[in-house]
């Protein structure tokens, strides 16, 4: 099976879960990708970035105890739109029965600004998600007053980002009093490209917080 049709492998997932303490301990992940990918190939070259390696990246937070859920998506100007579509996902996988606590959403720029829709829409406080590249200064998630994040969140950030700033910096974090919160500063020297790339640098990290308790 490519990773490029994991979407359509997610659907089979839905329908036709197996049942039981195996499939109970396994941890579900969604990957919700960066905004060039929704306009480009996966081969074209990103004029200062390059490739951005979303299989590689997809093959590496697999793992034998570890389903990754993921699409190609399209372009959408709301990203809530397309938040709503992976809530409902989450919202069936815990209506068969796996816990949210096993459950992570990881999402890298445009994607990390999805997951922090999601986390908005869900407002459960044992869903997992890795906020990657997504937290700026005055972006547009900050001009919503009343917009709140909930669950366990891992925010990565990039000191080379231009215009980023910490997500404890950001006031819709402050506003949301999360007791489960960790931020890291990568130093790679890559600007926003990190995020293109399967470095170990944040897919590290990522993993450690899909497999925590």
């Amino acid at each position: 099976m490519k990773l490029r049709n994991i979407s359509a492998a997610a659907m089979l997932f839905f329908s036709a879960i197996v049942f039981g303490q195996k499939s109970q301990d396994k941890q579900y992940v969604f990957f919700l990708h960066n905004k060039f990918l929704e306009e480009h190939s996966l081969t074209d070259k990103h004029p200062k970035y390059g490739v951005a390696e979303y299989e590689p990246i997809l093959r590496q937070l697999k793992s034998e105890n570890t389903v990754v859920i993921s699409e190609k998506r399209k372009s959408e100007k709301d990203p809530s739109i397309y938040a709503v579509k992976v809530k409902n996902q989450i919202d069936s996988l815990m209506k068969k029965g796996i816990p949210a606590s096993h459950i992570t959403i990881v999402g890298t720029s445009q994607g990390g600004y999805i997951a922090q829709y999601i986390s908005h829409y869900e407002k459960n406080p044992q869903l997992k998600f890795v906020i990657i590249g997504a937290t700026f200064k005055e972006d547009s998630l900050e001009k919503d007053k009343n917009f709140r994040l909930y669950g366990k969140i891992l925010s990565i950030t990039e000191k080379t980002d231009e215009g980023h700033v910490q997500m404890s910096e950001e006031q819709r974090f402050v506003r949301s009093g999360i007791k489960d919160f960790k931020e890291i500063e990568l130093n790679t020297g890559l600007s926003h490209g990190f995020l293109f790339r399967a470095l170990n640098d944040w897919i590290a990290p990522t993993k450690d917080w899909i497999s925590r308790k």
